[in-house]
């Protein structure tokens, strides 16, 4: 196979990786954006919720985000070394948030109950879900507008204000956004009934037609600010074809939200956001770091190329039956129609929801044996 041949398919493989982690890592984002907004009289079942959608598969879910940075700078080395050196700050955030986030997750759910406690692990859960998000679309437009270079001039003008402007904010805030209306629209189906169905279908509403409005926005700014990307989605053969493919999905999802077919409302939402995303990688193509690297330009050697798409065909051989047993263990309904439950969450007291079952801690001061003592 020619070597550009080779790297136009392992870039692929790298969009693919990227839209997947949107998918199912961008909701789990938007679940803590949901987190934090609970409210009315079900807000701690709503919670409850989002920690058993999530608690069984989000660590799963970072294997996708692995991959495309391993892609990345295996497959593509200068573009690689090029996006990590301009966007230190936003990237190395990213990935400051996403620890956070996951071990505000874990502690909130076994450290001790007591209030405080748990509103301080919700806090730090909820701004890391929040601001990762924004961080991801704001990288993700710099590339767009070109901004992404060798750094030059002062430390503020080579590595804070390429990613400080409106339209990568504009990028950042359509990211948070469409990840929490993934969340409510995958929520909706993970819901155990009507009451909770209705909250997040609601919300999924509310967002989407938020996203429609980001998106105008973003598209409005790329028209001064990334002038190629801009020409690309409204000039190029398949540019008709996107928008009508984005807007029909967008238009079922919203549909089938409103006629309670919540499978429907989960797959449209999902080509919407995909559509979204490959509309992006398409308006910048060849590019891979455009106006300095193309797909071709930044592949690392043919030997290279080769090895790695060996080792993704065996990968893959792996890591897709062990996704589709995580996901059928957790996400299938029971032979008696209830979906599995995380241990400890869906009984958990009204005020803490996510708490998990009493553990013997070995400590005589933990809350396990203070309701064991009580029970006596």
């Amino acid at each position: 196979m020619p070597e550009p041949t080779l790297a136009v398919l392992l870039g692929a493989a790298l969009m693919l990786s990227l839209n997947a982690y949107v998918l199912l890592g961008g909701a789990d984002f938007g679940g803590g954006v949901w987190d934090l907004l609970a409210s009315g009289a079900r807000k701690d079942r709503q919670r409850a919720l989002v920690a058993e959608a999530i608690g069984p598969i989000w660590e799963a879910n970072h294997v996708w985000l692995i991959l495309v940075v391993v892609l990345l700078f295996t497959c593509f080395p200068p573009a690689f070394a090029l996006l990590s050196v301009a966007l230190h700050i936003p990237f190395t955030l990213v990935l400051i948030g996403i620890v956070l986030r996951g071990a505000a997750f874990t502690f909130r759910t076994y450290d001790t109950q007591r209030d405080d406690a748990q509103r301080r692990w919700g806090r730090l859960f909820a701004a890391a879900s929040l601001v990762t998000p924004v961080l991801l679309g704001v990288a993700v437009g710099t590339i767009a507008a070109g901004d992404v270079g060798p750094p030059a001039g002062s430390f503020v003008s080579g590595y804070v204000r390429p990613w400080l402007r409106p339209f990568p904010l504009a990028v950042g805030g359509l990211a948070l956004v469409l990840f929490a209306y993934l969340a409510a629209v995958y929520l909706t189906l993970e819901a155990p009934d009507r009451p909770l169905q209705d909250d997040f279908r609601l919300r999924a509403m509310g967002t989407g037609a938020a996203a429609l409005g980001l998106a105008a926005l973003s598209l409005a700014l790329a028209h001064e600010a990334a002038p190629p990307v801009w020409q690309m989605l409204f000039a190029s053969d398949w540019a008709i074809a996107l928008h009508l493919a984005t807007g029909l999905a967008a238009v079922t999802a919203l549909v089938a939200l409103w006629r309670r077919r919540w499978a429907v409302a989960r797959a449209a939402a999902a080509l919407q956001v995909s559509c979204i995303l490959w509309g992006w990688a398409l308006s910048q193509y060849p590019y891979l770091v455009p106006p300095h690297y193309t797909v071709a330009a930044a592949a690392a050697p043919a030997v290279t190329l080769r090895l790695v798409l060996v080792a993704l065909c065996l990968g893959a051989l792996v890591l897709f039956p062990s996704l589709y047993y995580l996901f059928r263990v957790f996400k299938t309904p029971a032979h008696d129609g209830a979906p599995f439950r995380v241990p400890g969450i869906a009984d958990a007291p009204r005020n803490h929801p996510t708490s998990p079952a009493p553990v013997d801690c070995g400590r005589h001061r933990c809350s396990a044996h203070r309701e064991r003592r009580s029970a006596r």
